[in-house]
């Protein structure tokens, strides 16, 4: 595959991500009030509107300006390690899910100082979206880099 036409898969992964994290994130802000709760499944799933002005589980809460660096920093170190393994197979959907799912918290950042939160697990922190695709992507990474030989497509 052409490395065009690599990237522009790349991109509109991320973008469908993008747009999908910051629709969902637009109906929870105008849906339920900010600390209300909706229960979708008793005991299991709990629809929340929480503001998380920090990363995962709230770590490194009021460092806005240092999680948006360090945001970019690792997009950019994302970007070019797809540059250099972008012949794995589904690499680009990996490479466009993490990029997508980062750029839609990064938005939240730039916009508001905090991502919004809204799905709830028992025993979990609150998540959204972009949280789901970044950890999708990371999870698919791994597993990708795990089938070095067996991944890889023709050029």
């Amino acid at each position: 595959m052409s490395p065009g036409r690599d990237w522009a898969r790349t991109g509109a992964v991320a973008a469908v991500v993008l747009v999908c994290d910051q629709v969902t994130k637009a109906l929870v802000r105008g849906g339920i009030a900010q600390g209300d709760q909706r229960r979708v499944i008793p005991g299991l799933i709990t629809l929340v509107h929480d503001q998380n002005s920090g990363v995962a589980f709230s770590l490194l809460t009021g460092s806005g300006v240092g999680v948006v660096v360090i945001t970019l920093v690792v997009l950019l170190g994302l970007t070019a390690f797809h540059a250099r393994h972008r012949t794995r197979r589904l690499m680009w959907v990996v490479t466009g899910t993490i990029v997508g799912g980062a750029l839609g918290n990064l938005v939240d950042r730039v916009r508001t100082g905090s991502v919004t939160d809204f799905v709830k697990l028992p025993a979990w922190p609150a998540f959204n979206l972009a949280d789901s695709a970044i950890t999708l992507g990371v999870i698919a990474l791994i597993v990708i880099l795990g089938f070095r030989g067996a991944t890889e497509r023709p050029s």
